[in-house]
């Protein structure tokens, strides 16, 4: 009976090797995956591997397929027995997760975790969309978005020769995980380069830090142009009046001349498929001027 009883044990914990991937997945059939990387949640929708995707961070909103899924946690502040108790064959991510101890935990327990590079910049965008495509099986669908992503930043660049300004541009955000507002731009970020493509500059802020907003350093940047980001838009009340609020914002061009938009979160902070349409989208706020649409 003993010797039953420890066969037994032994079957119960390969299959549950088996289960937390220490064997390799067929990624082209369908699997549990758990994505912690907002960029790569969006590129695996894309990509039409949206379906295997069984829970995703916080940060990951689009499409408004993922904002469905279960969430683990903040990127940045995980928990891994959320993402344990989804029983994921695969782990995806882009290196910038955290606690530090929470890769070593997955590890222990025979979680398979791969990681994909960031989408800081339209060609890193591009090298991560085929990386994926070809770790998923997915080749065809990547090279196709991506001729695509090329074919809509040839327009943008042909309609900013038509600008004969660079307005000044800040982003504020608000942070759900630290619960406050803060300056995203000027720190040479995807959203700066999105500023940059759509004809702007932009802002320069200096803050005493990233998480710290100051009043009296928005008001001496003195933006032509705020972009609000969605959350703390409607945070404040969902109108520009009530975002002039937010101390600085009122004394600046842009709150002088209500010159203040709200803009996905999302559209902002990473490249991917629709950054094309999404800077389209800038450049018909920096410059109403013109009549910019991705075709």
């Amino acid at each position: 009976m003993k010797k039953i009883a420890l066969f037994l044990t032994l079957i119960t914990l390969l299959s549950a090797c088996a289960r937390f991937g220490k064997q390799e997945p067929d990624v082209k059939k369908d699997i549990r995956v758990v994505c912690v990387s907002k960029h790569l949640t969006e590129m695996m929708f894309a990509l039409g591997k949206g379906h295997d995707i069984v829970a995703c961070d916080l940060t990951s909103s689009y499409p408004d397929s993922a904002r469905l899924l279960p969430t683990v946690g903040y990127h940045r502040a995980l928990n891994p027995e959320g993402i344990i108790s989804m029983k994921p064959d695969l782990v995806i991510h882009s290196n910038d997760i955290g606690p530090a101890t929470v890769l070593p935990q997955l590890e222990k327990v025979g979680l398979r975790i791969k990681t994909f590079g960031a989408a800081n910049s339209f060609d890193s965008a591009k090298l991560v969309l085929l990386e994926l495509g070809k770790f998923f099986g997915a080749e065809a669908k990547a090279d196709s978005m991506i001729a695509k992503m090329d074919n809509d930043m040839a327009q943008v660049k042909l309609i900013r020769k038509m600008m004969k300004d660079t307005p000044s541009v800040m982003i504020i955000h608000y942070g759900q995980a630290n619960n406050n507002f803060f300056v995203m731009s000027g720190r040479n970020g995807a959203g700066d380069r999105m500023i940059r493509a759509a004809g702007g500059t932009p802002c320069m802020y200096d803050g005493k830090g990233v998480r710290q907003l100051s009043a009296e350093a928005i008001a001496a940047a003195n933006p032509d142009i705020i972009i609000a980001t969605n959350f703390g838009f409607d945070k404040m009340g969902g109108t520009i009046e009530k975002f002039k609020e937010v101390p600085g914002v009122a004394l600046t061009n842009a709150g002088k001349n209500n010159r203040i938009y709200r803009f996905e979160e999302h559209d902002l902070v990473y490249f991917g498929p629709r950054s094309g349409q999404n800077i389209m989208q800038l450049m018909n706020l920096i410059h109403p001027e013109i009549n910019a649409s991705v075709h």
